[in-house]
C-alpha cells in the first residue's frame, strides 16, 4: 500500500472501536488491519492515548461552525447541537472515545466549544452562565449521539432485539403498585423510538430551555 495517512489510521481505529469496543483498538491490531508494521503507526501516534485524541479530533473536525453575528443565535445553537449529534452518530464508539480524552487536548472540540461559548454570550448570559451552558450543550449532544438505543458494540440484530426484550420484560415485571409509571411505559423506555424522533426531541429540549432562560433574562 502507499504512504499511510493519519486519517486512514484513525478511521480504521473508529471502525474497530464501533464494531468491537475501544478495548479492541490497539496499535498491533491496527497494524494488522492496515497491512503495516506497528512502527509505521508510531510515526503518527506514539501511544494509545495519542491515538484516542486523534480519533476524537477526527470525529469532530467534520463539523465546525463559525459564529455568525448576522444570524439569530438560537438558529446557530440548534445547528451546533444537531450537527454535532449527526457527526458523532456516524460512529457508535464516538461517545466512548470522547469520554476517554481530555477535551482541551482535542483542537476540533475546542473550536466547537468556543462557538458554544460565543453563542451563549450573544444570548446575553454572563461568562459564568455561558460556561455552564456550553458544557451542558456539549455533554448533552454527546449523550444524545450515543442513543437512541443502548445497544452494545458487536451485538447482532437478533441479540440486540433479545436484549431489548429481556429488559422490557424485566421492567414490566416490577411491582406496579410501587413503580406504576415504569411498568406502564416499559416498552418506550427500552426501545426509545426512532433516531430521528430521539434526536429532534433531544435538541428541542436542550435548546428551548436555553431560549426560555434568555427570554426571562431580557424581561428582568
Amino acid at each position: 500500500m502507499g504512504k499511510l495517512s493519519r486519517e486512514a489510521v484513525v478511521e480504521q481505529a473508529l471502525e474497530i472501536g464501533s464494531a468491537e469496543g475501544l478495548q479492541a483498538v490497539t496499535i498491533r491490531r491496527l497494524a494488522q488491519e492496515l497491512g503495516v508494521t506497528p512502527m509505521a503507526l508510531y510515526w503518527h501516534f506514539k501511544n494509545k492515548e495519542q491515538l484516542l485524541i486523534g480519533m476524537a479530533d477526527h470525529l469532530v473536525e467534520g463539523f465546525v461552525i463559525t459564529e455568525d453575528y448576522d444570524r439569530p443565535w438560537q438558529e446557530q445553537l440548534r445547528e451546533l447541537v444537531a450537527g454535532l449529534i449527526k457527526v458523532l452518530r456516524h460512529y457508535p464508539c464516538a461517545a466512548a472515545v470522547l469520554e476517554e480524552v481530555d477535551h482541551i487536548t482535542v483542537p476540533s472540540f475546542l473550536r466547537v466549544w468556543d462557538t458554544g461559548l460565543g453563542l451563549a454570550k450573544q444570548a446575553g448570559f454572563s461568562y459564568e452562565e455561558s460556561c455552564l451552558i456550553s458544557r451542558y450543550l456539549l455533554q448533552g449532544a454527546i449523550a444524545l449521539a450515543a442513543g437512541p438505543t443502548d445497544r452494545q458494540p458487536g451485538l447482532s440484530d437478533q441479540d440486540a432485539a433479545e436484549h431489548v426484550r429481556v429488559k422490557r420484560v424485566g421492567l414490566q415485571s416490577l411491582p406496579p403498585d410501587v413503580y406504576p409509571h415504569i411498568v406502564e411505559m416499559a416498552a418506550p423506555l427500552c426501545e426509545r423510538g426512532t433516531a430521528e424522533f430521539y434526536d429532534t426531541f433531544g435538541v428541542d429540549l436542550l435548546v428551548t430551555g436555553i431560549e426560555t432562560l434568555a427570554a426571562r433574562l431580557h424581561r428582568d
